[in-house]
């Protein structure tokens, strides 16, 4: 499917609860199609892999330890160390929880902000610890452009993607000026999600990521702003507004946390 490709970009993201069984696999064979074809892969990374926890930086970014115990965490450290030590070249762009202005069932469309027309918000952390977004199309931009820039750069470069750092709070109050009205926010409950742990196969997983909602933390971008200047950043408001305006399948299931590709 490969051959004859300069670039490929690996867009995979199955549920979480069957990561260990396809990442190794998958990672492998886009590896082995990337040394076929001579093309550069482009993944897109999260913020998992720093730490677990009380462990995770306030600060993340290219030259930051990756440092996660936990399962999933460990799984994408195992899968950016293969690209990093295979014979190909690989450029990573790493970001936050995702808004978006299409359908993405992520946290902020199918959770968050599932009421925002009745003025309600639903926070699954508490409110008043930073959390790192990334609107994709912002980060998007970035990866023709490096494409474009590929012979420039090295075996593996690892690149991480700013975007928004906003508490609960102040997610809510600039949603609230993106669209002119008072937008009241609450705590999500957990319980839920608990009492479907022996029943549901994404709950444990969910359960586990929970921590990237309390522990405050932020994406360093300086150095893709080096390499990318002139990259667009859409105001915080009318990326929200846009991100707000999206309809998505209520039967569709959440993805995760953290970007979670």
């Amino acid at each position: 499917m490969a051959k004859g490709a300069d670039v490929i970009v690996n867009g995979w993201n199955p549920p979480y609860s069957k990561w260990a069984a396809q990442l190794p696999e998958l990672t492998a064979q886009v590896i082995a199609a990337a040394r076929g074809s001579r093309a550069t892969v482009m993944q897109p990374a999260n913020v998992y892999v720093y730490g677990f926890r009380e462990a995770m930086p306030a600060i993340v970014g290219p030259d930051v330890p990756q440092r996660a115990t936990n399962p999933l965490g460990r799984l994408r450290i195992d899968m950016e160390r293969r690209f990093r030590e295979a014979d190909i070249q690989v450029i990573l762009l790493r970001g936050g929880d995702f808004l978006d202005d299409q359908p993405s069932a992520g946290w902020f469309d199918r959770i968050i902000a599932k009421d925002w027309a009745k003025g309600k918000l639903v926070y699954p952390g508490a409110l008043d610890r930073p959390h790192a977004w990334a609107y994709l199309p912002d980060m998007t931009a970035a990866l023709p452009r490096l494409a474009e820039m590929r012979r420039e750069l090295g075996q593996f470069t690892d690149l991480t993607f700013s975007g928004y750092t906003l508490t609960g709070q102040e997610l809510a109050e600039a949603c609230g000026a993106a669209l002119g009205r008072r937008m009241e926010i609450s705590s999500m409950s957990w319980l839920p999600i608990q009492l479907a742990r022996p029943f549901w196969a994404e709950a444990k997983h969910l359960l586990e990521m929970r921590y990237l909602w309390d522990q405050p933390h932020r994406v360093d971008g300086s150095a893709l702003a080096t390499i990318l200047p002139d990259l667009p950043k859409t105001p915080t408001e009318q990326a929200l507004r846009r991100a707000l305006q999206v309809q998505i399948d209520p039967d569709q299931p959440v993805v995760g946390s953290g970007g979670n590709r």
